[in-house]
């Protein structure tokens, strides 16, 4: 069974995967350079025009899979070098213009940028041209298209650009570290940073001075990934890596279920906070709703805190599907209970850079958390964690009017209602990715079978309620 969507997540997982092999054994410095040629065999060239460009990119890769450029803040960065097989875009004429009589792409544009051939054909001066769409509205033929890159199409929020070289650029002050434009680059010319090394560090010194235990805390999405092994094996496979012991973030999402529930019944509105991309979206284009973010931290920080607070000393690692959740790690307030954050595919890299297949491992016991804390993981379910939390709590003159939001333009959607009050909502639940946490760019695999995934391990809780799932906490 493939354990990837796409040849690019194969590649980038390659790259991560050696750096990480040499990290385990002390001789990553050493042997950089030779990656790309431990991934590149021989001197022909299977993605790019020459072995040249190929390994000059596979370096760049390396440099990301190490951390990426210090004087970027973003987790998001663009290989520049790989970013140069797409077409500029733009509104384009396409051959279904009939060269009809009525011009009027002509007539709508306020521009001169349409202009005709001798057979009558329409052409686009990109030196006029707005890029209004105009044209391509009233064109009956519908000849005139708009072609965008697919980092472009991917990025909802509009923070991607093409610079003067006509590669990729990202508007830090747009970004909300979602990964759309990652998952969806066909060359994997947009990537995430990787802190893989840093959690190497973190489990090597461990082993080695026994000085601190590493807690492994996993989303619940964690349920619909690694489809080609169980999930109790991809537990072992975690301890084997050097994990202490591994801690479900849903029992943190448990937590947050109880503690926000409690808060909207006494302040009327909230808008959620689980969402690191979903509460930077806020911040950056709705500061007058910032008041209403819930103040309570996401379940990964919520879990994380409560650890720290109960076992010091220790180290806490994230293990998600979320590029944004290693954003959220450096926020300071986040940053004294979250050690190190890494996704699904990064995950793989490591059972894989040990040699560690999980197939053949024994079934571990993964149950902390209720069903409602579960089924964040998917678009609605914190609403439903929270409708429960009422529930339990008896506040029963509360009435939820929730508004679950199945991507970041659903998002857009929400906020802009509440804030020109027009919508009568008293809690959105926001979800950047499609689909929710399931939908996240450092998925191994993505689509609606996953939401399936997510529900059935929601159903398999030993604890049915909430307030059972955090009665051993107190």
């Amino acid at each position: 069974m493939r354990k990837f969507d796409t040849k690019v997540q194969h590649l980038k997982y390659k790259v991560l995967r050696e750096v990480a092999r040499l990290a385990w054994n002390d001789t990553l410095l050493q042997n950089i350079l030779d990656i790309p040629k431990t991934i590149v065999h021989g001197d022909t060239p299977t993605m790019r025009c020459c072995i040249y460009k190929e390994r000059a990119i596979l370096s760049e890769r390396v440099k990301i899979a190490m951390g990426g450029r210090d004087d970027n803040k973003n987790i998001i960065e663009v290989i520049e070098i790989a970013c140069d097989e797409c077409p500029m875009g733009g509104y384009e004429v396409t051959n279904a213009c009939r060269g009809c009589l009525a011009h009027r792409c002509e007539d709508v544009c306020r521009f001169g940028a349409i202009k005709f051939d001798h057979n009558h054909v329409a052409h686009i001066d990109k030196t006029k041209c707005k890029e209004c769409g105009a044209c391509s509205k009233v064109c009956p033929y519908t000849a005139i298209i708009n072609r965008k890159r697919p980092c472009e199409n991917a990025c909802k929020i509009k923070a991607i650009h093409m610079n003067e070289n006509k590669a990729a650029a990202i508007d830090n002050h747009k970004c909300i570290a979602c990964g759309a434009c990652v998952y969806q680059c066909p060359f994997g010319a947009i990537t995430d940073k990787s802190f893989i090394l840093d959690v190497i560090d973190i489990i090597k010194k461990s082993n080695n001075n026994k000085n601190y235990k590493v807690y492994a805390v996993v989303a619940p999405s964690i349920s619909s990934q690694f489809t080609y092994a169980k999930l109790g094996q991809v537990i072992t496979g975690l301890k084997e890596l050097g994990f202490y012991t591994v801690i479900e973030a849903a029992l943190g999402a448990d937590m947050v279920a109880d503690a926000e529930s409690r808060e909207l019944a006494e302040k009327g509105f909230l808008t959620s906070s689980c969402c690191p991309a979903f509460v930077n979206y806020i911040e950056k284009n709705f500061p007058d709703l910032v008041p209403f973010i819930s103040h309570n931290l996401s379940p990964m920080a919520t879990i994380a805190k409560y650890i720290k607070e109960h076992n010091d000393p220790c180290k806490i690692v994230f293990i998600g599907p979320c590029t944004a959740k290693k954003a959220e790690v450096q926020k300071k307030e986040v940053r004294p209970y979250v050690d190190a954050a890494m996704t699904f595919e990064e995950l793989q890299a490591l059972f894989d850079s040990k040699d560690l297949d999980i197939t053949t491992l024994g079934e571990s016991v993964l149950d902390n958390a209720s069903y409602f804390g579960r089924i964040f993981a998917r678009c609605g379910g914190l609403a439903d964690a929270v409708k429960q939390g009422l529930k339990e709590h008896g506040d029963t003159d509360f009435e939820l009017n929730a508004c679950s939001c199945d991507g970041i333009e659903a998002c857009k959607v929400a906020l802009l209602k509440k804030s020109k009050g027009i919508s009568n909502v008293n809690f959105i639940e926001g979800m950047a990715c499609n689909g929710g946490c399931i939908g996240g760019a450092g998925c191994l695999t993505h689509g609606e079978k996953n939401k399936a995934e997510v529900d059935k391990y929601g159903m398999e809780a030993y604890e049915k309620t909430i307030t059972d799932a955090i009665s051993v906490l107190k």
